[in-house]
This record gives C-alpha cells, sequence and structure tokens, in this order.
C-alpha cells in the first residue's frame, strides 16, 4: 500500500509542482503587463475552486491560491462574460456604470478601454513570459551545467533498413541533415522521428570523403520508457560517439542566452512540424499528451533522476536539474497552446482583437458567444483525444480489463 502510495505521489506532486510554476509565469505575464499599463485588476489566482489562501494588498488586488491547482487566472475589473471581449453595447454600459460609481474619466483604468495595441500585449503577455522563462531556464542550464555533444558516428546499420538501403556504413559520421548542419546525434534523431514517408537528405563523412545519402524514414511503434507508446519515424541506425568525441560544452552568459532561443525555437520548430503533418495526413496525432501523458512523463523522468545515482546530494542535483528541464519544455508548450487561435484561449482574444483592428469596432457579443462555446468544446474534444491517447500509451485499458476478468 505504501508502495501505490509513494508511486501515486511519485508522479502526481512533480507533476502539479512543475504545472504550478509555469502556469503562475504565465498569468503573471499577463499580470505584470496589465499594471504597467495601469490596468485596474480585481484578481490574481492560482488555482481553481474555493481559497485555499488569500489575501489584498493595497491596490484591492486579491491574491489567492485556489485548492484546484490544474491552472490560474488574473480577473481584469470590469469582465463581463467569458469572452473577455464585450461588444460596443457592453462597452457603453460599462462606461456608464464606472462613470456613475467612480466619476468621468474613471473608465481609462479599465482594460477594455485601453487602446487596442495595449490590449493585444497584455493578452499577449502570457504565453510570451513563458517563452521567456524557458529561455531563462535553459540559458542557465546551458551556462551553469553546460552540455555534452555527442557526434553522430554511425554504430551499427540495420539489415533491410532503409538506412541500408540509403548506403550508410558503420563509422559514417552524420554531419549535415536536410542541409543544417548537425552537432549532436540527438538533432538526426528528431528531424527522422518527424520524417517518415519524406525521404531525408543527409552529408557523411566517411574517411576523408563527403558523401550524399537519402534515406525515407520508416514508421515504426516503439516504448519509450518516459513517453510510453509511441509511434515514429526511423531508418535503422544506431548512433553513439566514443569518449574521445564526445564535448562537454559551458557555454559563456551571452552565448547561452542565443543557446537557450535556439532550443525554445526548436522545441515550437517541432510542435509546429508535427501539427502541420497532421493536417497534411502524414501523422495520426497519437502523440497529443494531456495531463495523465505529462504526469506520467514528469513521474518517469523523476524515477529516472532519483535512480541515476543513490547519493542523496545527487539525487537532490538530478531531481532539480530534471525538473527544471521539463518545466522548460513544458512552458513553451503552454505558451504555445495559449496562442491557438481558439476563443477561449489567449490566441481567441487576440483574433477577436484583429477583427477590431480591421472592422474599427468590437465583434457582435452573439459572434463572441458563439464563438467562445466552438472554442470551448473544440477545446473539450482535444482534452479528450490528448487523454485517449494517453490512456492507450500507458495500457491503462488493458490493466482495467485484468482487474474486470
Amino acid at each position: 500500500m505504501l508502495g501505490v502510495i509513494g508511486q501515486v505521489l511519485i508522479y502526481v506532486v512533480p507533476f502539479l509542482l512543475v504545472l504550478t510554476v509555469v502556469v503562475t509565469v504565465h498569468e503573471l505575464g499577463h499580470f505584470l503587463t496589465a499594471r504597467a499599463f495601469g490596468v485596474k485588476m480585481d484578481r490574481f489566482s492560482i488555482g481553481f475552486g474555493r481559497a485555499i489562501l488569500r489575501r489584498t494588498d493595497r491596490r484591492g488586488v486579491e491574491w489567492r491560491l485556489g485548492w484546484l491547482p490544474l491552472g490560474g487566472y488574473v480577473k481584469f475589473s470590469g469582465d463581463l462574460d467569458a469572452t473577455g471581449v464585450p461588444d460596443r453595447a457592453g462597452l457603453e454600459a460599462l462606461r456608464q456604470a464606472v462613470t456613475a460609481e467612480h466619476g468621468p474619466g474613471a473608465e481609462r483604468d479599465y482594460l477594455y478601454f485601453k487602446p487596442l495595441w495595449q490590449r493585444a500585449l497584455v493578452v499577449a503577455g502570457g504565453p510570451f513570459a513563458n517563452f521567456v522563462l524557458a529561455i531563462f531556464i535553459f540559458t542557465l542550464l546551458f551556462s551553469l551545467v553546460g552540455v555534452d555533444l555527442r557526434p553522430a558516428r554511425v554504430m551499427e546499420v540495420q539489415p533491410q533498413s532503409p538506412a541500408a538501403a540509403a548506403g550508410f556504413l558503420p563509422g559514417d559520421l552524420i554531419t549535415h541533415v536536410n542541409g543544417k548542419l548537425i552537432s549532436d546525434g540527438g538533432e538526426v534523431t528528431r528531424v527522422v522521428a518527424l520524417s517518415s514517408g519524406d525521404p531525408v537528405r543527409f552529408i557523411v563523412e566517411r574517411g576523408d570523403r563527403a558523401v550524399q545519402l537519402t534515406a525515407t524514414p520508416e514508421r515504426r511503434v516503439e516504448t519509450d520508457r518516459i513517453a510510453g507508446r509511441v509511434s515514429v519515424g526511423r531508418i535503422g541506425l544506431a548512433l553513439g560517439s566514443t569518449r574521445d568525441e564526445i564535448r562537454h560544452v559551458r557555454y559563456g552568459p551571452v552565448a547561452a542566452v542565443g543557446q537557450g532561443v535556439r532550443e525554445t525555437g526548436a522545441i515550437l520548430s517541432t510542435t509546429l512540424t508535427y501539427i502541420g503533418r497532421i493536417f497534411t495526413g502524414r501523422e495520426t496525432g497519437d502523440q497529443f499528451s494531456g495531463p495523465l501523458g505529462i504526469a506520467k512523463a514528469s513521474g518517469a523522468l523523476t524515477n529516472a533522476a532519483v535512480a541515476a545515482n543513490s547519493e542523496p546530494w545527487a539525487i537532490v542535483r538530478n531531481l532539480l536539474l530534471t525538473l527544471t528541464s521539463f518545466a522548460a519544455i513544458l512552458s513553451v508548450g503552454i505558451g504555445f497552446l495559449n496562442l491557438m487561435p481558439i476563443p477561449v484561449l489567449d490566441g481567441g482574444h487576440l483574433l477577436f482583437y484583429a477583427y477590431e483592428a480591421v472592422a474599427r469596432r468590437p465583434m457582435a457579443a452573439r459572434v463572441q458567444e458563439a464563438g467562445y462555446r466552438v472554442g470551448l468544446a473544440l477545446l473539450a474534444g482535444l482534452m479528450l483525444f490528448a487523454t485517449w491517447n494517453d490512456l492507450q500509451k500507458l495500457n491503462l485499458f488493458k490493466f482495467l480489463g485484468g482487474l474486470v476478468s
């Protein structure tokens, strides 16, 4: 029983801890941008539901911690509805109410009467903060910890594989993939994994010659210790590096920032590539993960960090590094998700503002309400789809079937 509780804690606590940090930074992005423009706010909440802790600051903002730690929000003064983008009639009603209570000119402190560009920046402040957090974390890791660069040396070529057909040989050193210079074998794996069915161009060093090869990855279903069951592209290569080839690099402050930006951009690029392949029918979307999958990944990373070294100081160090890296990746994902043009998300608000910029008036209330309902349905459908994927990858259906039988 204690073992089960321990495993639950290992999977749930790191997930909630990392999620709380990422969500707090996201909401602070909205909050601090709004405060910079003098926007009046009523509440800053981490978590939903009944408040566990709360206090009101001298500006009248209630800071609260909800009992359900799965999100957060900033409540702006004058919020009229769930869309947060009132139409012209709603704006006029709000103006009259504020003027009647606080006097003429008081409405200028409310978000909805700020210039359009300021409102857009307040909305974009949350996702932007997530990207800044990721860059900051990666910068710290690259400068304080450093990274091992492992050249993509071909150690083995599987018989009758795409790599064998392309002419790869053991000992080849991959230097370019699709025209891009490669410094680490992980970059090769990342490109190949998202290229099933598409030819990939390689340049390899073979002795003193540069050889051009082309291989088309084939889709394979594998079990990953972190992500569970995955469907990815493979060409049948085992990559490795000799001890002499591995370089540990610790970057200076400026170079570390550049690497942090590049790493964040690489995660965004991979995400966009994957989504683009879904829309073109080259991916099935089975790699989308919801809370269950993220919790499983955080738990697996925690277990791996603990198992890497039994010394107490090493366990603490590995946990900090692992969860910090995971927070950076999750922060990029949450920032990207919130920029999707779905009305219930930040990207949906920006979509409404784009319409207002073109039409010179807010979108009609009934259209906003319809968009909100459609967006809520889309988001719920996406979450259900992601949860289904999680259940499939975690083999919970098979587990539950065994319990019933």
